[in-house]
């Protein structure tokens, strides 16, 4: 208890930094909104999917991965963050006070993680405004958002890892995206994996980020008609898949950050 009120108390203390400093939020909004009109307007008219090359079929295909994109790219402000309260010496200053080690990171990807989920709520507005429609009850839709987010936050814990391993913040955001442009590019999000080179999609089928996307186009009731379903295991199974997927990541990667944030603290 003492450990959970430790990081909702340093949590609190993020948010209203990123109160104080909301170009923050307003740029995390930018990206994916772009990423949405280019992808729909530019490319959504030439890119099939289940047999069709309608706007408005690509529009709702492309939806969930550009929702998996948003809070898989959070990682990044989360290293980064990470990385400038390192930088400033605050880690020498949370030291000093009787509070759970892990406190510190707990509390910035919680927060990271209620920007996010706002960062998505403005995301779906938008989406809304430009045609794309679920076609499922809304306990499946909340569930699908729910399982984009648990992956956000998953992944968060790798961009803390990150934040702690590096020097300055810069380096930090550059690491913590780096590695997630092949992560979502060769993935399900963009185009139908089954189209992909055979190396590609096999990577594709069993990428966690995949598995993800895949379950909230189910849930959401996105899929095309006529789209085949890939054999692979996660994408027959994604929501198992998805749960499973983030609980790997998040434990393991909360294992070595925690681990690492006390070596730096020692």
């Amino acid at each position: 208890m003492s450990s959970a009120t430790d990081s909702l108390i340093l949590a609190r203390r993020n948010l209203i930094r990123m109160k104080r400093i909301p170009e923050v939020v307003l740029f995390g909004l930018i990206q994916p909104i772009m990423f949405v009109v280019l992808f729909t307007y530019v490319f959504g008219g030439s890119i099939q999917v289940g047999g069709s090359v309608s706007q408005q079929t690509y529009r709702e295909f492309l939806m969930a991965g550009i929702f998996a994109q948003t809070v898989t790219f959070a990682t990044a402000g989360a290293g980064a963050g990470i990385a400038d309260d390192m930088h400033k010496g605050l880690v020498d200053r949370f030291r000093s006070l009787p509070m759970a080690r892990g406190a510190v990171l707990t509390g910035r990807t919680l927060a990271d993680l209620v920007q996010t989920a706002l960062t998505t709520v403005v995301l779906a507005l938008v989406a809304l405004l430009i045609g794309w429609r679920t076609h499922t009850n809304i306990g499946s839709v909340l569930a699908g958002f729910a399982l984009l987010l648990l992956l956000g936050y998953a992944f968060s814990w790798i961009g803390a890892l990150i934040g702690l391993s590096v020097r300055t913040p810069e380096a930090a955001t550059s690491g913590g995206l780096i590695w997630l442009f092949p992560l979502t590019f060769i993935s399900n999000a963009f185009v139908d994996s089954n189209k992909l080179p055979t190396v590609f999609r096999h990577i594709a089928e069993w990428n966690p980020f995949s598995t993800t996307v895949q379950a909230a186009r189910e849930l959401f009731g996105n899929l095309p008609p006529g789209f085949k379903t890939p054999d692979a295991w996660p994408m027959q199974h994604p929501v198992i898949a998805s749960v499973l997927w983030s609980a790997l990541i998040l434990v393991f990667f909360r294992t070595l950050a925690v681990r690492k944030y006390r070596k730096a603290a020692g």
